[in-house]
């Protein structure tokens, strides 16, 4: 096991400044049973009888005690869940009881069993500013092209192996066994490494909270200040793709306020950085915006070029959600909140998602995705 990705609730997360220290949190089996488990900031995960912990004993609940880290404290919190005791030392915990786990004491999970420890790691990110200017060898996706793609490639095609372990064992087990759970602000609890019989409902609930992981991510990140982090879209939909989010936890546009104007401001402000750093800018476009509707948590800033050259551009939803009404210009944006102190969806925007596929330069109608691709060649030579 090489550890959890759990999912980042929508408490606010550690806002790092430029050059600054990012800290890491393990859980460490003292028996050694298994390698350390990473906790992340703010994020609830469920520790108990699994395959990942590998704990077998009956009296130990799936779900025996909740781990949240804080990592401004530098301690995490523990929830006990399990009827049968967890310990903190040598203090036994009721049932629903929370006391904090401090680096040094111990955390025995059932019966004085088990026992874990915590550790809280630091170090630099690599990624703390933007580069100078990027050619499209480094940042364009596997394409027509074949460049390689050093800031948007994706490490697989199978979004579930972002969000699970990275054993592929462990992912033979996830299918007969239940393993951690974690649990955003909202109270509602969504597996991270879940059985066959859990659903497909489960899982596009783990992987709309995607983004909160991603951004804490150092792999990811292309840029970060004090107010927001830039990350590579996980599945570019043209030869560049960045999305901006902000530290403060807004889930979408509807919660956005007058505010929150400031913000936006310099989301599009470092937005348009990224583009003026592209060496392609010459002859490519690119826009800035939102999805009126948007499938990830955690609001977003789209920067993507219009070339639209990308294997992962696969469906009209696709193609729709940013050649339509659907994709909200950021200057668009803007001007409703500091006209009306919020944004304004209209209602049914989400059937602009079924409309014909009509090429964004020249309108021509195309009958499928294959065909429009190669439609846009014509305007790409």
């Amino acid at each position: 096991m090489s550890g959890v990705r759990p999912w980042q609730s929508n408490a606010s997360p550690v806002s790092p400044a430029a050059g600054s220290i990012m800290r890491v949190c393990w859980l460490v089996s003292k028996d050694g049973r298994h390698q350390p488990i990473r906790l992340a900031h703010a994020v609830c995960v469920m520790i108990g009888r699994s395959p990942e912990t590998k704990i077998t004993d009956k009296k130990c609940s799936r779900h025996q005690v909740q781990l949240k880290a804080d990592y401004n404290k530098g301690y995490v919190l523990v929830k006990q869940l399990g009827i049968n005791p967890s310990y903190v030392n040598s203090e036994d915990l009721r049932r629903d009881q929370e006391v904090k786990l401090k680096p040094g004491q111990d955390l025995y999970v059932v019966n004085r069993l088990y026992p874990y420890t915590i550790r809280f790691e630091e170090g630099t990110s690599d990624r703390d500013t933007l580069s100078p200017k990027r050619t499209h060898e480094e940042i364009c996706p596997n394409s027509s092209s074949k460049m390689s793609n050093k800031h948007l490639k994706t490490e697989d095609s199978n979004p579930r192996q972002y969000h699970t372990f990275n054993s592929k064992s462990e992912e033979k087990k996830e299918k007969t066994k239940d393993g951690h759970l974690a649990e955003n602000s909202s109270n509602s609890v969504t597996l991270v490494n879940s059985s066959d019989a859990s659903g497909q409902k489960d899982f596009k609930g783990m992987w709309s909270q995607g983004l909160k992981v991603s951004m804490q991510d150092p792999k990811m990140q292309v840029y970060k200040d004090d107010k927001v982090v830039v990350i590579k879209d996980k599945y570019p939909k043209a030869r560049f793709h960045w999305l901006v989010l902000p530290w403060e936890s807004l889930s979408n546009l509807k919660v956005v306020r007058r505010d929150h104007l400031t913000l936006l401001q310099h989301m599009h402000q470092v937005g348009q950085k990224l583009v003026q750093e592209c060496l392609d800018t010459d002859t490519l476009k690119f826009r800035l915006g939102y999805h009126a509707i948007p499938s990830m948590s955690h609001i977003h800033l789209h920067v993507i070029s219009q070339d639209f050259d990308s294997p992962c551009l696969k469906t009209k939803k696709h193609w729709n959600s940013f050649n339509t009404d659907y994709f909200l210009e950021s200057e668009d944006v803007m001007k409703m909140v500091e006209q009306n102190g919020k944004v304004t969806v209209k209602d049914g925007i989400a059937e602009l998602l079924k409309l014909p596929l009509m090429c964004h330069v020249c309108q021509q109608q195309q009958s499928t995705i294959p065909q429009l691709k190669q439609h846009l060649k014509k305007h790409l030579s």
